[in-house]
């Protein structure tokens, strides 16, 4: 059976903010507007059946989740509004006129909170557990989707999709938790913490001294030549989904190991810094590239404290940029985890003020956005504090994507609070290595 046919879709519904919001339009920063956040943000999060203290009548819990969304669309107001291009094609900005976010109610006679512990069998499995996709977030589709689908155990999932535009992964799961909280009468509308911020001018660019220095000091915005087919690869080949979960002992290993493989002045690793050097090396291996294609690492650095002035607490648009380390196939493999970590750390390292506002100007002056040759992109959700969304039904039991696919996930392990969960899609011919890999570090 197909997945289209074991998800039905019961209601669909613009929710608009319970009280009257703002009518304006409102300007997104240059980090807000540039060219690689152009898409949706797809959570999934997997709730048990419900025990005995939570709701179990399905009518009451949906009522709730509609109700509260409508009042968390009231400070949220632009998560309710739309999304455009300004007409001189600067940035985007919000046309806010409470337009509305979608809610969706279905039901599944197939899937059961089992299905969720284990890797999905292909890439879009879970598809129809976000019914809407919003491929195109300028064509005036709502930047808010939410689902609430019940399972057949009596389970439920949430799937959520939010503009990137509009938010990145801290402001969207602080618009969840207050959405959750107000849903689980935790706490009411004027008690909402951290309330929502706006100001994204903060994040648009000052002036530079020359848009060329830019372009060079940015390894995410330069390009490396593709010497083995790796876009087309990416493309034609069936990605397979993975999941590995990585407990304290091992995350603990990890960082023995890339100290004592490291010079001196590196002292230590984070958790993050270790695991995706590992994960780097072990994708890379796998997929038996030429030992001179040059790969890259992107992630996303949080500047909310790494600027000054700093970020006020609240602010949900996107702040943050784009840490890159970089090494041909053959130094990435050789040097070992220590050498691959140091290149992590001192990619984040290198945020500061002045890192950020060169990053505004590039993307504001040139349409400055990373290329995708030889790029492996981690997203770390295991620190957004997405484990904590109830809406009533208990914390989630599961965290992840709508889809799986060549995007890295760091996800968070239920009761295993210094535990991460990875989860990236492979090709086909490389999934049985990486795997091995993944899990044997000393290989």
């Amino acid at each position: 059976m197909k997945m289209g046919s074991s998800v039905h879709v019961k209601e669909a519904v613009m929710i608009i903010p319970c009280e009257p919001t703002p009518a304006r339009v409102l300007t997104l920063s240059a980090i807000d507007s540039q060219l690689f956040l152009r898409f949706t943000i797809e959570y999934l999060l997997v709730y048990r059946p419900a025990r005995p203290g939570l709701d179990h009548d399905v009518h009451l819990a949906t009522a709730r989740l509609k109700a509260a969304l409508a009042q968390a669309l009231v400070p949220y107001y632009p998560l309710a509004g739309r999304v455009r291009a300004k007409p001189d094609g600067s940035s985007l900005e919000v046309v806010c006129r409470a337009q509305g976010a979608l809610f969706i109610e279905a039901i599944s006679d197939r899937y059961t909170i089992s299905d969720f512990e284990r890797a999905p069998k292909s890439v879009n499995q879970w598809r129809k557990l976000l019914s809407l996709h919003v491929a195109d977030v300028l064509k005036g589709a709502p930047p808010l989707v939410v689902q609430l689908t019940w399972l057949k155990d009596g389970a439920a999932t949430v799937g959520v999709g939010i503009n990137h535009c509009l938010c990145d992964g801290i402001g969207s799961a602080e618009f969840l938790n207050s959405f959750a909280e107000l849903a689980s009468e935790k706490r009411g509308l004027a008690e909402l913490k951290p309330m929502p911020v706006w100001q994204r001018h903060l994040l648009d660019p000052l002036p530079v001294r020359s848009p060329h220095d830019i372009s060079v000091t940015h390894l995410e915005f330069t390009r490396v030549p593709d010497l083995c087919g790796f876009l087309t690869r990416f493309s034609n080949e069936r990605l397979a989904p993975t999941s590995t979960t990585f407990n304290e002992r091992y995350l603990n290993e990890l960082k023995n190991l890339a100290t004592c493989a490291s010079l001196p002045t590196e002292l230590s690793y984070t958790s993050f810094e270790v695991l995706s050097a590992h994960i780097w090396r072990s994708w890379a291996r796998s997929l038996n590239l030429p030992s001179n294609q040059v790969l890259k690492i992107l992630f996303s650095v949080n500047v909310r404290e790494r600027v000054k002035p700093s970020i006020p607490s609240g602010y949900y648009g996107n702040a943050f940029v784009l840490g890159c380390a970089e090494a041909s196939v053959k130094d990435l493999i050789e040097k070992g985890l220590g050498n691959a970590s140091a290149l992590v750390k001192s990619a984040k390292e290198r945020v500061n003020t002045e890192y950020v506002r060169r990053v505004a100007a590039s993307v504001s002056e040139s349409a400055a956005s990373p290329d995708s040759v030889g790029v492996l992109i981690v997203s770390q959700w295991s620190r957004l504090g997405l484990e904590k969304v109830d809406f009533g039904m208990g914390v989630p039991h599961h965290i992840g994507p709508i889809c799986c696919d060549r995007y890295c996930l760091f996800l968070p392990v239920l009761d295993q609070k210094d535990a991460v969960k990875v989860m990236v899609a492979i090709p086909t011919s490389a999934v049985d290595k990486y795997n091995y890999l993944v899990r044997s570090p000393y290989a």
